[in-house]
């Protein structure tokens, strides 16, 4: 970070001639120095992360209850609940199916399915994801709860290694995310990009936050959190990103929620570059709310307010990337060489060397799991030179979007 301060004097000491010295630091700070000290973060801690194993239990697994609400997912809704069949639970199960208003032939699908551990739940009219889940809590009968998109696939043991790391972890521990990966990534180049941000970033830094005993996204598309506090805490807000405010209700409360990265989850990522905007939008609207609920958690004592703190940053970042390096690397293809330019090329290979890193440790999960990582060169590629380009301009609309609209409606993931 020293280092990274002092090479880039003079580089905020030319762009001051241009813009003054206040932009010129935000910018420099904004799209170098700030990421560069977060990549180093991410990279020692992932080299000095030891993930305790998972206890083995002894004798029957605790009862789960398994809330899946689906709005208008006739195509994927029977392959969710199958996988939920084959994964051999060894304890008491329940599956609450929440059917929101849906208006094709998913409550159809639904009938013709016949597990005694099944009940279906229609509702009426479409009345948003975190209506429906507070519908299916109200049934939930054990004290453990996990939510499951309708979209989604759970991979072998998914189930049980969830609930094993949930037992695992530290007795503050209120809930645990599993992993989500791609499951349609061959569809396009679109899910072939996001298949690499699912297994690569997303999932190191859930194992680095876990690390410093606090994921800060229990995701509702694969999670398991105590009923009794889910309870206690209202259950899911109407909001864009329900998820991660009830996350961080949960941290507020004082508990730890964790990561368990052995169980996995494929669901169906946008494969068109409008729904995938869309999605990060509501993902950045997220944000936003969670800390609109839950800004005390800034002043908390604890080692989880470094992220708290480190996610404050994100809307500046994503504005400074958007609004100047953007228009930078323009710039720099007519030799105007403000923001970027050729030195810019000497990231390249330490952006490798971050996702090599990434790629070992992740790989390694997959082995044990006994799954392969499937050759992705050119989505690879895509990912690490251009994601950026568009995924951080689709943050910053989502932070506008929270701040100018009203509207909260049924998005996924």
């Amino acid at each position: 970070m020293g280092f990274s301060i002092y090479a880039a004097d003079a580089w905020i000491h030319d762009l001051a001639k241009v813009t003054g010295a206040v932009i010129a630091y935000l910018v420099i700070y904004g799209i170098a120095v700030v990421p560069g000290f977060m990549n180093a973060f991410l990279v020692v801690s992932l080299l000095l992360d030891r993930r305790p194993a998972a206890r083995e239990s002894s004798g029957r697994l605790p009862g789960i209850s398994i809330l899946v609400a689906a709005y208008n997912e006739e195509a994927n809704i029977v392959s969710t609940i199958e996988s939920i069949a084959r994964q051999q639970y060894e304890g008491p199960l329940q599956v609450l199916v929440i059917n929101d208003g849906s208006t094709d032939s998913t409550a159809e699908k639904l009938a013709g399915l016949s597990y005694p551990w099944l009940q279906v739940l229609n509702l009426e009219r479409n009345a948003g994801k975190a209506n429906a889940l507070n519908a299916g809590l109200a049934l939930v009968r054990h004290h453990l709860t996990i939510t499951v998109d309708g979209d989604s696939y759970l991979y072998r043991n998914a189930l049980r290694n969830l609930v094993r790391r949930y037992m695992s972890d530290p007795p503050t521990t209120r809930a645990v995310a599993g992993a989500v990966l791609v499951r349609n990534s061959r569809k396009n180049m679109v899910t072939a990009i996001q298949e690499w941000d699912y297994f690569h970033g997303i999932a190191a830094i859930k194992r680095l936050q876990s690390l410093y005993q606090g994921t800060l996204v229990a995701q509702g598309a694969f999670s398991i959190y105590d009923t009794a506090v889910l309870r206690e805490l209202g259950g899911w807000s109407h909001t864009v990103g329900e998820d991660i405010v009830l996350t961080w209700a949960i941290l507020e409360k004082g508990h730890r929620v964790g990561f368990a990265e052995n169980a996995c989850l494929f669901t169906n990522a946008p494969d068109t570059w409008l729904q995938f905007i869309r999605q990060r939008q509501r993902w950045s609207r997220g944000l936003i709310e969670a800390f609109k609920s839950h800004w005390r958690l800034l002043f908390k004592a604890r080692m989880t307010t470094l992220f708290i703190w480190w996610n404050l940053l994100f809307p500046y970042m994503d504005l400074v990337y958007t609004f100047a390096f953007v228009p930078g690397l323009v710039l720099a293809l007519f030799g105007v060489y403000w923001i970027a330019g050729p030195m810019t090329l000497l990231v390249l290979p330490l952006a490798m060397l971050v996702n090599y890193l990434m790629f070992t440790v992740q790989a390694k999960m997959f082995t044990e799991q006994g799954l392969k990582v499937r050759r992705n060169v050119v989505g690879f590629i895509f990912y690490a030179l251009f994601y950026s380009v568009v995924l951080q301009p689709a943050c910053v609309l989502g932070y506008i979007k929270e701040v100018i609209s009203r509207s909260k409606n049924w998005g996924t993931k």
